[in-house]
């Protein structure tokens, strides 16, 4: 862990696993439903979909 709390990354060793949050379809906040590497290198992530863990997929930009 670094000083502000966050776990390295296993996969890289390098970066930093960082929470993030979303909104449930009715609205409620959803906490740490992912973990993404702070390297951008790595892309390492780890979501939770419908109650399924989701590794590794690919990430990208939400246009929404």
């Amino acid at each position: 862990m670094d000083d502000q709390g966050f776990p390295r990354c296993l996969k890289c060793e390098t970066g930093l696993l960082l929470p993030l949050s979303d909104y449930g379809r009715d609205g409620a906040p959803i906490r740490y439903k992912a973990w993404v590497c702070s390297n951008p290198e790595c892309g390492f992530n780890i979501r939770i979909d419908n109650g399924e863990i989701t590794l590794g997929r690919t990430i990208g930009q939400s246009y929404k």
